[in-house]
């Protein structure tokens, strides 16, 4: 399916919020500031909040998920991004869940958008995808094994949405500069950096808190994804494995580090969650986890 075909499909099944004929736009939705929402991810005063489901196992579930976090936001004075994938590409096995697809997942991002009213983030894994997701989502994520392709962040910049730049596994922090200056170079001005911890042998992931400083040498604002950096890759056989108790953890020290935010894959059940499950952060204890993260978070801010 092209990029218009999903536009134009997702438009009718949300029934508010594109509208596209002949590759026109006939009418367009009302966004979120975008405006506010970079100045309130890169002035330092807020912590940030990205965080969800690993994937959209079903609509019911995103919004109770957001809804949630975005109560437990407001109350601690965070900035939320609700976030959640539309197909994991990139699954350890071809048999596992990958999502509902482009069209139905974009669908259910633009309802948990309206419904809820916060700003959505989810990544892409071809340059058609970048161009239909950035009609729907505040903040498109180039993924970590990614990070390096050029025409994926050429194709992400050109839809003007904020920009969410993961740190390859593989890669140093200071590489980074290069994805940076990449996307600069396509006119991408509102950047994210996310590390999510760094290869460390087989089967093992190690979190560096250097990387948050050396990033945030760049100018742009350093998240760290907390539950991808416990994760265990491969380590369940024909999936990857977690240490999920473990996120809470990783996650103070990185905003105590300088982190201007975290990224945290929760979920009410995690043992019944479709993807990544052993490494997230059950949804009950994400409102302890946060107002401890925002405790740090104040402590070491000038």
């Amino acid at each position: 399916m092209s990029a218009l075909q999903a536009k134009t499909r997702i438009a009718a099944s949300t029934g508010c919020s594109l509208y596209f004929r002949g590759g026109r736009r006939l009418y367009s939705r009302v966004p979120i500031d975008s405006l506010a929402l970079w100045n309130s991810l890169s002035d330092g005063r807020r912590l940030c909040l990205i965080a969800g489901p690993c994937v959209i196992e079903s609509e019911a579930l995103c919004l109770a998920i957001g809804r949630s976090l975005k109560k437990t936001c407001a109350h601690l004075g965070v900035t939320y991004i609700f976030k959640a994938s539309f197909d994991k590409a990139n699954r350890t096995s071809a048999k596992s869940f990958r999502g509902p697809g482009l069209e139905a997942g974009l669908a259910t991002l633009a309802r948990v958008r309206e419904k809820l009213d916060v700003p959505v983030l989810t990544d892409f894994h071809t340059e058609a995808q970048a161009a239909a997701a950035g009609e729907v989502v505040d903040i498109l994520q180039l993924p970590a094994l990614l990070c390096r392709q050029t025409d994926l962040i050429a194709a992400a910049a050109a839809t003007g949405a904020i920009l969410n730049l993961k740190k390859g596994q593989f890669l140093s922090p200071v590489d980074m500069c290069q994805v940076v200056a990449k996307a600069k170079s396509f006119g991408a001005r509102r950047l994210l950096l996310t590390d999510r911890g760094t290869s460390f042998g087989y089967n093992n992931l190690v979190a560096d808190m250097r990387a948050i400083p050396i990033m945030a040498s760049e100018g742009f604002p350093v998240i760290f994804d907390a539950t991808h950096s416990v994760q265990i890759p491969g380590g369940g056989g024909t999936k990857s494995s977690g240490e999920g108790w473990l996120a809470p953890v990783l996650a103070r020290a990185a905003v105590a580090a300088g982190a201007a935010g975290v990224f945290i894959e929760t979920h009410p059940n995690p043992d019944r969650a479709l993807s990544d499950g052993p490494n997230m952060i059950p949804l009950a204890d994400m409102p302890k986890v946060l107002a401890t993260l925002v405790k740090v978070f104040q402590a070491v801010r000038p």
